[in-house]
């Protein structure tokens, strides 16, 4: 069994894309420029966004933070994110999801310019994913096809089972998996709640995605000898054994599946790293005018 370590191979890519960033200021070019807005005060959002700032700073980005207490109403937002779109100095932005109920994150989503949507959620960045054309791809499911590559796991014809439907990870995964690309040519199982075979189908797989959001959901009589698991969940749960009062838990049950495993990703430092790098990403190339 190898760990997939995602800290690492996140790291070498903001090098990267640090590189990238000092070429283009030492060419006298626009320094790239992500915002996001954050509604409330939710612990993991909160983590979340720090995190996506302090990244920025260390590739050359500028950021800027836009908060919002949980009653702001659904007019305000969108009045922000109009101006967000027309601030040339701005090249991508997110409103960082969940959203309080009384706004519509389809609303929200539908209002940002395609253009500088660096999440990958609006439905013209969705639709040219799902038929190949340049596209800003949803930072998790482009993160997974990133450690995917750099560890040179073969997809090729292989099954991969998605647990999850989400418009988020599942289905634009699923999408990009069974893709003609470098990673891609999978044939992709997508699995739900009403999925009456589950474990039938896991087994089944070579390598499975697990975004459930169900803390230990995929357990280790569900996998065969050397699959490569993908782990994507995080959910904090309570534990009497942190400082903070709780912990991160992933969707897979990690002690028992991965002794059955070829690759697996650990909760924290797999999948999550790679979410905010591919994020960063996703705005160097707005910034460069590379997508539209």
């Amino acid at each position: 069994m190898e760990l997939i370590d995602g800290k690492k191979i996140s790291a070498e890519i903001k090098e990267e894309i640090a590189l990238e960033v000092k070429k283009i200021k030492q060419a006298g070019g626009k320094t790239p420029h992500l915002a996001a807005i954050l509604v409330g005060h939710d612990g993991g959002s909160e983590t979340y966004v720090a995190h996506k700032v302090k990244a920025c700073e260390f590739v050359g980005f500028e950021s800027s933070l836009i908060r919002y207490e949980d009653d702001v109403i659904e007019a305000e937002l969108l009045a922000k994110i109009d101006e967000l779109n027309n601030d040339v100095q701005i090249d991508g932005f997110i409103v960082q999801l969940p959203l309080p109920k009384h706004i519509s994150e389809e609303k929200i989503i539908e209002a940002i310019n395609p253009d500088k949507d660096v999440d990958g959620f609006h439905p013209v960045n969705v639709g040219r994913m799902s038929i190949g054309l340049p596209s800003f791809v949803s930072a998790t499911p482009a993160g997974i096809l990133q450690l995917l590559k750099r560890y040179n796991i073969d997809i090729s014809g292989k099954h991969c089972v998605v647990l999850g439907r989400s418009n988020i990870v599942g289905r634009p995964v699923s999408i990009l998996l069974s893709q003609k690309a470098d990673v891609g040519n999978a044939t992709v199982t997508v699995c739900h709640s009403r999925t009456a075979n589950l474990k039938e189908l896991c087994l089944q797989a070579d390598i499975i995605i697990a975004a459930l959001g169900v803390p230990e959901f995929l357990t280790g009589d569900m996998v065969k000898e050397g699959t490569v698991v993908i782990d994507v969940g995080t959910t904090r749960v309570k534990s009497d054994k942190t400082k903070s009062g709780w912990k991160l838990k992933g969707d897979v049950k990690f002690d028992e599946v991965a002794e059955k495993c070829s690759y697996i990703t650990p909760v924290p430092g797999g999948v999550g790293p790679m979410t905010i790098v591919s994020l960063l990403k996703n705005t160097l190339l707005a910034a460069k005018g590379e997508i539209y």
